[in-house]
Order: C-alpha cells, then structure tokens, then sequence
C-alpha cells in the first residue's frame, strides 16, 4: 500500500513598470518551464505541472504567476531530492517568491516558501533559504 502526496503552490516574479522587460522576463521563464521532462519521463518536475498566467495588460505593473500541482506516491520520503530539484529550476528563472504546499497523507502538511532578494537570475553557487511551517487541521469535537 502506499500513500499518496499532493504538492502545488506557485512561483511569482516581481511587478515590472517596464511592459517589455516584463514580457522578456516571461518569455525566459516560459522557455525554461518548456525544457523540463515531459510527465511520461516520471521525473519529479515536469513541464505538465506548471501552468502561467497571462499578462493582462500594459497599464499597470503585473507579476507573472506561475502555478503547479502534482501527485505522488510517498513523495515525502524524497522530499530533500523534490527541494533540490525545484530549487535548481528557480535559479533558472525570475522570481522573487515561491510557496510549495506539501499534503502528505503519512506525514501532514508543510508549507515551503522561499523569496528571492535578487532582481535578476540567481547563479548556481548560491544558496537559497527555504523556510518550513508544519500545518496541522485541529477539529473541534463537540
């Protein structure tokens, strides 16, 4: 028998002024997105579990929003591969926050959430802070 995991969240760039620079930004992160596995390659990041919401207008500064979802299998017993895995892909985009929510039916759930203090890429050296919240339901029983 296993357990199933459930992780989504999302990946958000800064707000841009610059409409262009804004699209650019985009653009990159599309391309990076569209080189990861395809979901048959049963990696743990794959292009079918991210989703990017459109830039609506040229008006007013937006942030691009990536979202993801994805089951598993026990993904909590690889849970330190998932991070270093997810936290290579951000070194390749723009972002200034990301949240990863982690169900897991053995374990709970965890919130992750990492936020960039840098307005461009990261390089590979550097070393991203994750912080951990465990989040439990509590009922009341009457």
């Amino acid at each position: 028998m296993f357990s199933e995991s459930v992780v989504y969240g999302c990946i958000r760039d800064w707000p841009m002024q610059d409409f262009e620079r804004q699209q650019a930004r985009s653009r990159h992160n599309g391309g990076v997105l569209g080189e990861l596995p395809h979901s048959e390659t049963w990696a743990l990041l794959n292009r079918e579990m991210f989703s990017v919401s459109p830039s609506l207008d040229q008006l007013s500064p937006t942030s691009q929003v990536i979202h993801f979802a994805a089951t598993y299998r026990s993904v909590e017993y690889e849970w330190d591969c998932w991070v270093k895995q997810f936290e290579g892909l951000l070194k390749r985009l723009y972002w200034s926050t990301a949240v990863v929510h982690l169900e897991a039916e053995s374990h709970g759930s965890h919130r992750f959430s990492w936020q960039s203090e840098s307005f461009e890429l990261l390089t590979p050296e550097e070393q991203l802070r994750i912080r951990c919240v465990w989040e439990r339901e509590s009922g009341l029983n009457l």
